[in-house]
C-alpha cells in the first residue's frame, strides 16, 4: 500500500514537473526546450548524464533552433517573390558572371560598408538570381534587407507623397541595410518618380548598400530617367565605389529551354 501511494505521488510529481516546465517555457519563449524536454530527458536518464549535461543540450538546441527562425523571419521579411538561393546559381551557364566576385560579396563585407551593387545584363542572363540570392544570403547573415521592383517602390513614393506620408516611407526604406531594387530601366520614369526614387538613393548613399538589378546599360539609362542631370546624378549615387557584374546579352534560360526541346525531339 505505501508503494503504490509513493507510485502515485512520484507520478504526480512528474506530470507536476512537466506541466510546470511547459509553462515556464511558454513564459519564457522557449518553443525548442517545450518541445523536446521530454525526449532529452528519457535521453539523458538512459545515458546517465549529468545535470549539466542535460541542460547544456537543451540550451544547444534551443539557441540552435532560435537562429534557425531569426534567419527564416529576415528572409521572409525582406518580401522576396521567389526562392533563390546563391549556390543553386549556373555559373557554368553564364560564364560572364565571376564566381569569385559573388562568393566574395556572399560574405556581406560591401553591406557593412554602405557599398553598391550592379547587375547589369538582358533578361535570362540571371541578373534577379543573382539579386534575390545575395539578399538572402544577407538576410541569413543578420542583415535587414528589403527587395522591391523599381515600378513599385515609384508607385509606393507617389501614393506616399500624395498621402502626406513621404517622409516617412523614405526614412523606413532608409533603415534597411540593404535595398535589392530589381527591374530598374524596364519603365520609362516620369520626372516624379525618378525625383522621388532619387530620394531614396540620396537618403541611403555611403550609409546603407543598394543592389540594383536591370536589363540596360548605364548609357541607356537616359531612357528611364528622362531629366539628364537627374540621370547623371542617379548613376553617380549607385556607381561610386560600386561591385558591377555585367551578366550579358545571351539568356542562358531561353538557351536551356531551346536545348530540352531538342532533346525531346531527338528523343
Amino acid at each position: 500500500m505505501t508503494r503504490t501511494t509513493a507510485r502515485g505521488r512520484d507520478q504526480i510529481t512528474e506530470e507536476a514537473a512537466d506541466a510546470a516546465i511547459e509553462q515556464a517555457c511558454r513564459i519564457l519563449r522557449l518553443p525548442t526546450i517545450r518541445d523536446r524536454f521530454g525526449d532529452n530527458a528519457a535521453a539523458a536518464a538512459r545515458q546517465q548524464a549529468t545535470y549539466k549535461s542535460f541542460l547544456s543540450e537543451l540550451l544547444f538546441i534551443e539557441c540552435e533552433d532560435r537562429e534557425v527562425r531569426r534567419k527564416a523571419r529576415l528572409v521572409k521579411q525582406a518580401c522576396f517573390p521567389r526562392t533563390k538561393r546563391l549556390e543553386d546559381f549556373d555559373f557554368a551557364a553564364n560564364p560572364n558572371v565571376p564566381p569569385a566576385l559573388v562568393h566574395t560579396l556572399a560574405k556581406g563585407a560591401w553591406i557593412r560598408a554602405g557599398q553598391p551593387v550592379c547587375l547589369i545584363g538582358d533578361s535570362g542572363t540571371g541578373k534577379s538570381h543573382l539579386l534575390i540570392g545575395l539578399g538572402t544570403a544577407a538576410a541569413e547573415a543578420g542583415f535587414k534587407v528589403r527587395y522591391v521592383t523599381a515600378a513599385a517602390l515609384v508607385n509606393e513614393l507617389v501614393e506616399a507623397a500624395d498621402d502626406k506620408h513621404l517622409s516617412k516611407t523614405i526614412a523606413r526604406y532608409g533603415r534597411v541595410d540593404l535595398l535589392c531594387l530589381d527591374e530598374l530601366g524596364y519603365l520609362e520614369l516620369d520626372r516624379r518618380g525618378a525625383e522621388l526614387l532619387f530620394q531614396v538613393f540620396t537618403e541611403r548613399e555611403e550609409r546603407s548598400s543598394i543592389a540594383i538589378a536591370s536589363n540596360s546599360a548605364f548609357s541607356e539609362w537616359a531612357r528611364t530617367f528622362t531629366d539628364p542631370r537627374l540621370c547623371a546624378a542617379i548613376v553617380d549615387r549607385l556607381t561610386f565605389d560600386a561591385s558591377i557584374i555585367e551578366t550579358g546579352t545571351e539568356s542562358f534560360r531561353l538557351r536551356t529551354t531551346k536545348r530540352r526541346r531538342s532533346s525531346t525531339r531527338a528523343s
